[in-house]
């Protein structure tokens, strides 16, 4: 796959019902503030549908500078979530929350 730059995108979508949205939100604001700070991230999003037929009605956007820094960022926030014993895949079952979440590159159209 031909990518227009050394960028990599982690996008990450939710289905959170309505009685599990304050503390998913809370998560996802303290998550985004640990990210923001790492080494390599280019840019963070939060994204919560307030219209349309979607699925998902939360989605996360980070941009990070290579996948080098992706991995870094990965392995430091493993550490931190030990350090916080939270473990994301429990949470998200204890709350009843669907997720779909992959790895991208740009993809070049010409």
């Amino acid at each position: 796959m031909p990518v227009q730059s050394e960028s990599v995108y982690r996008i990450d979508k939710f289905v959170v019902p309505a009685a599990a949205r304050e503390e998913f939100m809370a998560r996802v604001s303290g998550i985004k503030l640990i990210l923001d700070g790492m080494n390599g991230c280019r840019q963070n999003l939060v994204l919560e549908q307030f219209s349309g037929p979607g699925e998902f009605n939360v989605v996360t956007i980070v941009e990070w500078q290579s996948a080098e820094a992706m991995e870094k960022a990965k392995a430091a926030v493993s550490v931190r979530y030990k350090e916080m014993n939270f473990n994301p895949q429990e949470t998200m079952t204890r709350l009843g929350i669907k997720a779909d979440m992959a790895n991208y590159g740009l993809y070049a159209t010409a």
